[in-house]
């Protein structure tokens, strides 16, 4: 395991940031986690850093990161309707997705082209076009970082939410997530409804999709919509989808009639955040260096030069906007140090 210093993060998170960190490692295996923890090293400030997709770095960091590089696929359990996967938590999400394609697995097809790494799934509880990671995973492992001890949790005791789970609460900082486990199916399900799925298929001439034909159309869509990073940083999605109460979505519904929601429980819906930047005039703004996306308000970007306390200024005016002009305050979904 080499050690670097003063490491420059820049091709090492999406958004662009030319910050530094102070120690800088990166670690292949279980045993190396456990190693460091003999060392004593997560008792300094430390961050592990996966894909750098869903970061927001607003400075140098003085301490170590360490980036998460445990790869390996493998099968766990067969049955004639399922397979359980165990994936590495260094594998990148989207090769995952394309490999369980490969292999006619279902359930992931509609989280194609998300960023980032799998062991930083589970934390985020990351989902898209009405499918969640939650749906497919079985378990979460992980080594504690005070004992060093290999530990795993199943998919109920990760207390899954909507992009939450236990490690964002009260495991954060406390564990080294090293590999999932999915259950895919081999008899397919496929989820159609949510987004512009069914209009993407349809303008293909595609009548009977596949898996494949799932993914492709995701991946089409995303890419429609969202900006490469390797040209314009960014973190994808830089907000949660707000839940809010079904009176407020009523109230805000008399004077927007093109708000739409989407079920959350009993009392409260879910409704697009990038529909109230947009509405609040933010959609295609630039100020300085960053900016609020011109296809996808949600998308705040670097346009070059810019720093991460730049983009989290401009976080902030757009949540206080949005508070102002509907009541509904945004939560940034990007992890921000």
């Amino acid at each position: 395991m080499k050690k670097e210093f003063n490491k420059n993060l820049t091709q090492l998170n999406t958004f662009g940031m030319s910050v530094t960190a102070k120690e800088f490692v990166t670690v292949t295996s279980p045993d190396q986690i456990k190693d460091m923890v003999k060392q004593s090293i997560f008792k300094s400030p430390f961050f592990i850093l996966g894909g750098g997709s869903n970061v927001l770095f607003t400075d140098d960091f003085d301490g170590i990161v360490i980036k998460n590089e445990i790869k390996g696929i493998r099968l766990v359990k067969e049955t004639e309707k399922d397979v359980t996967i165990h994936v590495g938590a260094g594998e990148n999400w989207h090769d995952t997705v394309l490999y369980t394609i490969d292999h006619n697995w279902g359930g992931i097809e509609n989280l194609s082209l998300i960023p980032g790494c799998v062991g930083a799934s589970p934390i985020q509880n990351i989902g898209a076009y009405g499918v969640e990671l939650k749906d497919v995973l079985t378990h979460v492992h992980f080594i504690d970082l005070q004992s060093g001890e290999e530990h795993s949790l199943s998919n109920v005791d990760c207390k899954f939410g909507y992009r939450n789970s236990v490690f964002k609460q009260v495991l954060k900082n406390k564990v080294f997530i090293t590999g999932v486990e999915l259950r895919l199916s081999k008899q397919h399900t496929l989820h159609l409804t949510y987004g512009a799925i069914m209009d993407q298929l349809s303008s293909v001439g595609i009548d009977n999709p596949t898996i494949k034909d799932v993914s492709d159309a995701v991946i089409e869509i995303r890419q429609s919509k969202l900006p490469d990073p390797n040209a314009l940083g960014n973190s994808g999605s830089f907000f949660k989808n707000p839940v809010i109460s079904k009176t407020l979505f009523d109230e805000i519904k008399k004077s927007n009639p093109d708000l739409r929601c989407y079920p959350s429980d009993e009392l409260n819906v879910k409704i697009a955040a990038g529909w109230l930047i947009e509405k609040c005039g933010w959609k295609g703004k630039k100020i300085g260096n960053t900016g609020s996306h011109a296809k996808q308000a949600l998308v705040l970007v670097n346009y070059g030069g810019a720093t991460g306390l730049e983009v989290l200024t401009l976080a902030n005016k757009i949540i206080k906007s949005v508070e102002e002009a509907f009541n509904v305050t945004l939560e940034p979904e990007v992890n921000i140090v």
